[in-house]
Parts: structure tokens; C-alpha cells; sequence
């Protein structure tokens, strides 16, 4: 589905079964099964994640300038990896099997942080469980779309993602505790995460299925009873539905950005991504405006993901009905208006809170509701290379932003660089605001169906 005002009631309405019963079985056991695999692996990607900056730059003598080139570098690799994944699980028709493979590499890498005791070995390591995360990204994705009524991918993207930013919260506190309860405190944190991240492809084998579930009939019988107002894409993805096992070729895959809605997707991904400070750098302006302690500097992220967490499912049900559009614009807008406190608020005792939680409301706007649009923009025999093309857009807009904004901050200082992407924000979430108007079937604008008297 793209990105479309008033998109789930006629979803639903041409659904059989698309009522309130319905929607109340929206969450399949299929999503419920994925998200417990992303949170126990996000428990175990985090504990490494809290301690790794620490153990390259105190223990094995890498520069902090170092550390963020080679974050960035693996970040980089994981987007990229991304477009392999999402194309080699629509190729082999088994969305299962290629995200347990980039599961199975992310779990694999982690005890053997034991036996890597230097910057060569542990730099390789660490590519590695990129690899594994890029891997499986787009086909877990797809699973979460294809077990997915189209008028309820927004309130399934937003179940997975608290599960998997419950996760997120728990991890960084494991590797508190077990840093203090154990005398070779990162071995200790490195194998106890190794064990967890196994417990996550267990889960993933035992109760992932391997089909899409029952998004993919319902995208059929949505598209032919005609009830799919603004979920027109639906016939496309039933259309790819129909067409059963056959393997998505490469020719197919590349000729997926003449889709109209998911050019426009991706073209406003990248265009936002652009003008997106990552959380890092929001993080250190924080510090710097608030003059937080770096005793409490590591609760930050924290407070992000727990509104992430609180508001993720309320926020994808409410894009499902009153459209994935106005929630996706809403939640940049508040991400605009987080810049515009670290800019101008006064400095109010309660300052760090605000901006955290606009913080954590930007997420739960947009991390969820973009793949459910994408998901319903795409054939399902496409799925998981639609949803890879948007989201390695997305990052690598992201780094690149990350990149220009460290280049600003080092030459004019945080408050102008700053403004600078406040205001390209600004400019962005407006021509993306034109760019996702709701178009029809055909390409044309919404407007000017109406002005031809079509529906």
C-alpha cells in the first residue's frame, strides 16, 4: 500500500472476514513467532552493542575517530547487503531460509568475539554479523507482510517492532549486570550473548512457517471484490500471488522502481533519510544543550526506545485507519520539532524528557508504517527485494546525512548544523508530502481522477 490518507477502512470493507473480527485476529501467530526471534536477538546484539565502543577504543586501542569510521563502514555493508538478501529469498521462494541464514551468521559471530583479540579479527567479525543482519532484514520483512491482512500491516509492523525494541531496552541492562557480576567481564558478555542469539534461531526454526501466510489470499480476495479503495496495490500483490512458486528473476527484481507508488517509496525514503541526524549526534546535542553527566549519557537511548516501545502498536493501528501517509509525515514533523527544542527551548529542567520522547514518537510513526506501505506496494513474489530497495535507500541516506552533519558540526558547530538539517527537514517532509499524495491503478494523482469523474 502507499502511503495514502484514509487507507484501511476501504482495505478492509472488500476483505471477507475484514471486520472487527478480523482486525482482531490481524496478528498472526507468524508475526508474534518473528517478533520473539527479534527480540531475544536484539538482546543479544545489544549487549554486545553496549560494551563494543568501550572494549575497541579502552581495550584494543582504537581511536574514537576510528571506531566511527568503521561503524559507519559496517553499517554501509549491512544496507547493502540488504538488496542480496531481499533478491536471493524472493529467488529460492523461501523467505524463511534466508533470513535463518543471516540469523544463523549474526548468532555464529558472537562467540567468536571470544577467540578475537585483536583489531584485524574482530574488524572481520564484525563484518560478518553485519552480513548476518543485512541478510535477514528484508526476508523477515516480507514474512511479517505476507502473514498480513493489507488493512493490518501497520498494527503487525508495530507489534514487531516493540517486541523487537523490547529487546533493545533489555539488552544494554544484561551487559550492566553481567559486567558487574563477572571478573572477564566482555568474555562474559560475548559468550552469554552467543548463547541467547542461538535461543533466537531456535525460536526462528521452530516456529517461523515457512509460507506467507494468509496476506497473500487476502491481498486477492481484497483486490477482486473491489472493497480495496486505497488499497489498490493489492491487485498487483495478488496478481504476484497467483503466479505460485515460480523464482523472481533479476530482470524482474531491477524493474520493480517502474512501480509508481514504490518509486515515489523509495524516492521520499532516501529524500528524508537525507535530512535525518542520526541518533548519536541527537544524543550528543542533547549533552551539549542539556549538560547531562556522562554517568546518565548511556540512559539516553533508553528513554528513545521505551517510548519506541510504548507507542509502536498504537501508532501502526492508527495508520492502518486513517492512512500510513498522514502517521508517516506526522512522526517527521515531530522529529522537527525535537530539532526545534534542542535549538530554541529555553532551558527547562524537563527539556531532555520532551525531546526524547518526540524522539521515540518519530519512530514509532515512521519505523513501522514505512515497510507495511512498501509491503502493499509490491507483488508478493517480490516482496522481500521491494522492502530491501526502500530500506537500503533509507540507511544509505541515513550515512550519508550522518557523514554531512559530523562534516557541518566540525565547521560551523552543533547549533548551526543543526539548524541546517532542521531546515532541510522542513523542505524534504513538504515535497514528500507531494510526492505520496494517493494515486490510483493507473499512476494518476487522486486529484485528477476526481477531476476526469473516476473514482
Amino acid at each position: 500500500m502507499y502511503l495514502a490518507d484514509r487507507s484501511a477502512p476501504g482495505g478492509t470493507k472488500g476483505v471477507p472476514g475484514g471486520g472487527p473480527a478480523a482486525r482482531s485476529r490481524a496478528v498472526a501467530p507468524a508475526v508474534l513467532a518473528l517478533g520473539t526471534v527479534s527480540l531475544i536477538t536484539d538482546v543479544s546484539s545489544e549487549m554486545v552493542s553496549a560494551v563494543l565502543p568501550l572494549y575497541l577504543v579502552a581495550g584494543l586501542g582504537l581511536s574514537p575517530l576510528g571506531f566511527g569510521a568503521l561503524d559507519g563502514l559496517y553499517n554501509g555493508v549491512s544496507a547493502l547487503v540488504q538488496l542480496a538478501g531481499g533478491h536471493l529469498a524472493d529467488r529460492v521462494r523461501n523467505h524463511k531460509l534466508v533470513a535463518g541464514i543471516g540469523y544463523g551468521l549474526s548468532a555464529l559471530c558472537k562467540p567468536l568475539l571470544l577467540l578475537a583479540h585483536s583489531l584485524g579479527p574482530v574488524s572481520v567479525v564484525l563484518a560478518l554479523e553485519r552480513t548476518g543482519k543485512g541478510l535477514r532484514t528484508a526476508p523477515r520483512d516480507a514474512l511479517i507482510s505476507l502473514s498480513t491482512p493489507p488493512g493490518a500491516q501497520g498494527r503487525a509492523f508495530g507489534v514487531h517492532r516493540a517486541m523487537d525494541t523490547a529487546g533493545a531496552l533489555l539488552g544494554p541492562l544484561a551487559a550492566f549486570l553481567i559486567l558487574g557480576a563477572a571478573v572477564d567481564g566482555y568474555d562474559a558478555v560475548f559468550g552469554v550473548s552467543g548463547c541467547v542469539a542461538v535461543l533466537g534461531v531456535v525460536v526462528l526454526v521452530l516456529f517461523v512457517p515457512s509460507g506467507g501466510g494468509p496476506g497473500t489470499g487476502r491481498e486477492k480476495s481484497g483486490s477482486a471484490g473491489g472493497g480495496a479503495r486505497a488499497e489498490a496495490p493489492s491487485s498487483a500483490s495478488a496478481a504476484g500471488a497467483s503466479a505460485g512458486p515460480e523464482a523472481a528473476s533479476l530482470r524482474e527484481a531491477l524493474s520493480l522502481l517502474r512501480l509508481p507508488r514504490l518509486r515515489a517509496l523509495a524516492a521520499c525514503a532516501v529524500l528524508l533519510g537525507l535530512t535525518t541526524v542520526s541518533d548519536a549526534f541527537l544524543y550528543l546535542l542533547l549533552q551539549d544543550r542539556t549538560g547531562i553527566g556522562e554517568r546518565w549519557f548511556p540512559l539516553l537511548p533508553l528513554g528513545t526506545a521505551a517510548v519506541f516501545l510504548l507507542l509502536a502498536v498504537p501508532a501502526g493501528v492508527l495508520a492502518d485507519r486513517i492512512g500510513r501517509r498522514t502517521v508517516f509525515l506526522t512522526g517527521h514533523a515531530l522529529l522537527l520539532a525535537g530539532y526545534g527544542l534542542l535549538l530554541w527551548a529555553p532551558g527547562w529542567p524537563a527539556l531532555p524528557f520532551l525531546v526524547l520522547v518526540l524522539h521515540g514518537l518519530f519512530y514509532a510513526a515512521t519505523d513501522g508504517v514505512l515497510p507495511a506501505a512498501v509491503g502493499a506496494a509490491v507483488p508478493a513474489r517480490l516482496r522481500a527485494t521491494g522492502l530491501a530497495v526502500v530500506g537500503t535507500g533509507q540507511a544509505l541516506a541515513r550515512f550519508v546525512c550522518s557523514l554531512a552533519f559530523g562534516g557541518a558540526w566540525t565547521l560551523w558547530g552543533p547549533g548551526p548544523a543543526l539548524a541546517a538539517a532542521a531546515a532541510g527537514l522542513c523542505c524534504c517532509a513538504a515535497v514528500a508530502g507531494l510526492v505520496l499524495r494517493p494515486i490510483g491503478p493507473d499512476g494518476a494523482p487522486a486529484a485528477a481522477r476526481r477531476s476526469r469523474g473516476t473514482r
